[in-house]
């Protein structure tokens, strides 16, 4: 399914960068804080893309997917080039690199929420269960390549070229396709409601961010883990997020509130878990804790709006605003990291948890 081969490549790059941040901070000789300050582009660059593809591509699902997979390609090869500079051209080179992410992010649940519409299948766990399947696979794999020799800019022009040749294949396949040009955008986006279920989605997403991007860093630099352990940390936590998942999917009577209850408390146990945890075994088991967890709750919120949203207006809102969890994690961890260390400010994000909870109880 074209959906899931995107949601797929998307998870291999993802996975690769998490195994190779270790390489590119030791490459670029530069700080935890500094190295969060640069990944903080990512997020930034996202967010007015997403704003902009969520409008375009509302009944040109099939088009813009393609489109935001190529220029995903490409934004891949900018970084590879700018992680032989200094931190400024890597943070330039990240900022594109959010920009291609993030109308990936939103033209893929714009054309899952038209599937799901079209079909009456339940799409939207599936198709994000093979993002961390993706990852796990591209993570540990990292990791060998770099304690084989291979640098980082190398393994990221590999990455470049696996998505930029789905993105030349997505062209001639099926995709879901909307009502023509102009009807989708005219539908009245529900700002309330996308807003709460945005924060929502925000919260688990900081906590998800956390885990990609500095998981591996954890058992390197703070518990004396080989680069091979290190790089399957994203994998132990991706794995266990598609497990999440597919439950999800097979026990349907699973619904919203008991999922969110389920993140609250899991995923805030498993994030305090991993932050203070005294081996790279027992960060392992509170990474995959937090991974089953919180895996299920943002394709659930997703499906949910899709369901009432035939323009597609609530999706592309709610993708929007849930990326704030993005724009704040890297800031955030590092922030905390400077002043309390990485595992501190690992631990200390289950008080995003808390969120979850309270609206778990509410609804």
């Amino acid at each position: 399914m074209p959906l899931i081969l995107v949601c797929a490549v998307w998870g291999v790059f993802w996975g690769s960068w998490a195994a190779l941040l270790p390489a590119v901070k030791e490459h670029l000789a530069i700080s935890t804080a500094d190295l969060g300050l640069a990944l903080s582009g990512v997020p930034v660059g996202a967010i007015p893309a997403m704003a902009l593809a969520g409008r375009l591509a509302r009944g040109r699902e099939r088009a813009g997917l393609t489109i935001a997979t190529a220029l995903f390609g490409l934004s891949i090869l900018a970084v590879a080039g700018a992680v032989g500079g200094g931190p400024y051209l890597l943070a330039g080179a990240l900022l594109l690199l959010g920009a291609a992410s993030g109308a990936l992010d939103v033209t893929l649940n714009l054309a899952t929420g038209r599937a799901e519409r079209q079909s009456g299948r339940r799409l939207f766990q599936p198709v994000y269960a093979a993002f961390p399947l993706a990852v796990i696979a591209a993570a540990p794999a990292t990791g060998l390549a770099r304690q084989l020799g291979v640098g980082p800019g190398p393994a990221l022009v590999a990455v470049a070229v696996l998505v930029l040749v789905l993105g030349a294949a997505l062209a001639p396949l099926s995709l879901p396709q909307g009502p023509p040009s102009g009807t989708a955008s005219r539908t009245p986006t529900p700002w309330r409601q996308a807003a709460l279920l945005g924060a929502l989605a925000a919260c688990v997403l900081i906590i998800e961010n956390a885990v990609e991007q500095w998981s591996a860093l954890l058992l390197e630099d703070h518990l004396g883990a080989t680069a091979l352990l290190s790089g399957s940390a994203p994998a132990v936590y991706m794995a266990a997020l598609t497990v999440g998942r597919l439950l999800a999917q097979v026990w349907p009577r699973l619904g919203t509130r008991t999922l969110l209850a389920v993140a609250g408390l899991g995923g805030g146990a498993g994030i305090v878990l991993a932050g203070l945890a005294p081996s790279p075994a027992w960060a392992l088991a509170g990474f995959a804790l937090t991974g089953l967890a919180l895996g299920p709750p943002v394709p659930a919120l997703l499906s949910r709006a899709a369901a009432d949203d035939p323009g597609g207006s609530l999706v592309a809102a709610i993708s929007t605003i849930s990326y704030a969890g993005f724009v704040a994690s890297p800031l955030l961890v590092g922030a905390l990291s400077a002043a309390f260390g990485l595992a501190a400010a690992l631990a200390s994000l289950a008080l995003l948890a808390v969120p979850l909870l309270v609206a778990a109880a509410r609804r």
